[in-house]
């Protein structure tokens, strides 16, 4: 639908609404949601003037639905948000994007962008039910950030100061810094996750999405 179409339909609301708008209609039946379609369809291009888009336009399922990167369920029979699958992978992507070593930036460069972007992303994303996909996404988030700085460390010598600094016993660390595994396979082994803790990258100032929702999230 056009602007003027939300416009018109929630003008008594003195809401403003920008470029093209979706509108979503919810029904307790499929068989209400066809009758409610075929009602208002003729209402807004006969009436209103205004020209609908018939080819998005369809009865779907809750689950079915995406709305501005959204997506609904129901629990405990009232309708809740939460975050669409195709969203998840667009967020994934940039944060693949921003932890590259291949973009030239530095430390400094990449935290406030990853800072950035993760408070933007979850303050627009903050009324969806998400709390337990973050604690997942942060997981391989900080597996991304551990093999960010596990390349970053390139000679033999630099990372086994580095392990020993970060609490790893010499033996340990002279074995783990010799290692001939990949970077992303190393990023999820237990040497790094007790050498570059959850706790150190926060000291360091990378912020996490659970911890920035759950200053945010919405309770309704």
């Amino acid at each position: 639908m056009s602007r003027e179409v939300h416009v018109r339909c929630c003008e008594q609301l003195g809401g403003k609404f920008l470029g093209l708008t979706r509108l979503v209609i919810f029904c307790k039946s499929r068989r209400s949601a066809e009758r409610t379609m075929k009602n208002i369809l003729p209402f807004i291009e006969k009436k209103l003037f205004l020209k609908v888009n018939r080819d998005k336009s369809q009865v779907a399922s809750i689950r079915n639905i995406k709305f501005l990167g959204y997506t609904f369920y129901k629990h405990k029979g009232k309708g809740r948000l939460r975050i669409h699958s195709k969203s998840v992978e667009k967020m994934k992507a940039r944060i693949k994007q921003l932890t590259s070593r291949s973009n030239g930036w530095g430390n400094d460069r990449r935290k406030e962008a990853l800072r950035q972007y993760i408070r933007g992303w979850v303050q627009y994303f903050k009324l969806a039910d998400m709390q337990s996909l973050l604690i997942r996404v942060d997981e391989w988030y900080r597996r991304r950030l551990r093999m960010v700085i596990w390349k970053q460390w390139k000679q033999i010598k630099t990372r086994l100061r580095n392990l020993i600094r970060l609490g790893i016993n010499k033996y340990k660390a002279y074995e783990w810094a010799n290692t001939r595994k990949g970077y992303w396979r190393i990023a999820g082994s237990f040497i790094l996750n007790r050498s570059i803790t959850s706790a150190k990258l926060r000291e360091a100032g990378y912020v996490f999405f659970s911890d920035c929702y759950r200053k945010v999230k919405v309770v309704y």
